[in-house]
């Protein structure tokens, strides 16, 4: 990104671990000081692969199972010290020390997200991050929007709205993790919707993992190999929580193993690239609908997180779209000078960057909170 004018930047660090649960992106930005002036600059990005044991741990926590508080908190330790090593490579690139960085925004990592029932869970010991750290860390973004009547999520739109909008472009920011979300930037109407679209590449990478033991499916090569079964894009299709209208949001508590297994069970011996070619189109065209039903008048899509590295999905992407009438220029966030693998890390930042401004961190509009909400909690170094 551009670098800053300011005299005095503020330096701070986010910290992602999303629903792919691959591992920690993380990232050392400048934001505008006193001043106000210049725009906010990367400094540094690392990403952090989760130890296998760790992984695993987080995946199973994702359903009930025996003594889950002791395990969720042995999980937490090990999670912040992962944030930990991160952030000590991120100051270590850039030849810092910790007293440099004003805080540290951290995401956690979400177990159950459940705003129907009033709580989200990401598990974290931000406490321990301070410690080790020796940086303020501010943490636990969502409960507070959920406290005021919202999702949670997805909290990304506030941020891809400061950085990526246009003054006369409507432009639709899609995030593609393991579950996918849209942010439209419409100018002409002045107004930032949003919301979860469905699945991202957590279906995709169930399946993979289950058939070739890979974590993902690099740049959709086993998908290309297959066809898509048309009966069956039609079965994943019928899923109710596409047709809510938003404010929505989602996450593994729906779309997990046991929910396309109910899917498949409907059809007889499948081949399993053709299985993973229908996931990738699946994740395409729900993008596509919300795309078209939602931001009919946009006419770019940019794409973040890990699905933008995925080519053959960004070309079901583009394809479902023409397909629905609506030809737009689709590229990843790097066109706008945001590497696509580090928005959402810098959106954590930025979240951190806001509650020290005691600035809200939501947009009633996408999450259906109250009102706009300063967002996190600090955890004093």
């Amino acid at each position: 990104m551009a670098s800053i004018s300011s005299p005095s930047p503020l330096l701070y660090i986010g910290l992602m671990s999303g629903t792919s649960m691959d591992g920690v992106d993380g990232v050392l930005a400048a934001f505008p000081g006193p001043t106000g002036e210049g725009r906010i600059a990367t400094l540094a990005a690392v990403h952090l692969p989760f130890p296998q044991e760790l992984r695993a741990e987080l995946m199973a926590l994702q359903a009930p199972g025996t003594n889950e508080i002791h395990r969720e908190a042995v999980a937490a330790n090990a999670l912040a010290k992962v944030y930990a090593e991160c952030v000590a490579r991120l100051l270590a690139e850039q030849g810092m020390n910790a007293g440099a960085v004003r805080a540290i925004g951290v995401h956690g990592q979400t177990i159950r997200h459940r705003p129907g029932l009033g709580y989200t869970r990401q598990t974290n010991n931000p406490a321990l991050l301070a410690e080790l750290a020796g940086i303020n860390v501010i943490a636990d973004f969502r409960s507070r929007d959920i406290a005021a009547g919202g999702q949670g999520a997805p909290l990304v739109p506030a941020f891809h709205h400061a950085v990526f909008s246009d003054p006369v472009q409507t432009r639709v920011v899609a995030n593609i993790g393991g579950i996918a979300n849209i942010s439209i930037l419409d100018p002409e109407h002045d107004s930032v919707t949003g919301f979860d679209t469905g699945p991202g590449n957590v279906l995709m990478d169930t399946w993979i993992m289950r058939h070739r033991g890979q974590h993902y499916d690099e740049n959709g090569a086993w998908a290309a190999s297959g066809r898509v079964i048309e009966p069956l894009l039609q079965a994943l299709s019928e899923e109710p929580y596409l047709a809510l209208p938003p404010p929505k949001s989602t996450g593994r508590d729906l779309f997990h193993a046991d929910w396309l297994a109910a899917r498949l069970a409907r059809f007889g011996a499948l081949e399993p690239a053709d299985v993973q070619a229908t996931l990738t189109a699946y994740t395409a065209i729900t993008l596509a609908d919300a795309i078209h039903s939602y931001a009919p008048s946009a006419t770019a899509v940019y794409v973040c997180g890990g699905g933008a590295c995925n080519a053959y999905l960004l070309d079901q992407l583009r394809n479902a779209l023409a397909q629905r009438g609506q030809p737009v220029g689709l590229m990843t966030t790097d066109a706008l000078g945001v590497a696509a693998q580090h928005v959402e890390a810098l959106a954590f930042a930025w979240l951190a960057y806001r509650f020290d401004a005691r600035a809200s961190g939501n947009l009633a509009a996408v999450t259906g909170a109250l009102g706009p909400r300063v967002l996190g909690a600090l955890y004093p170094a």
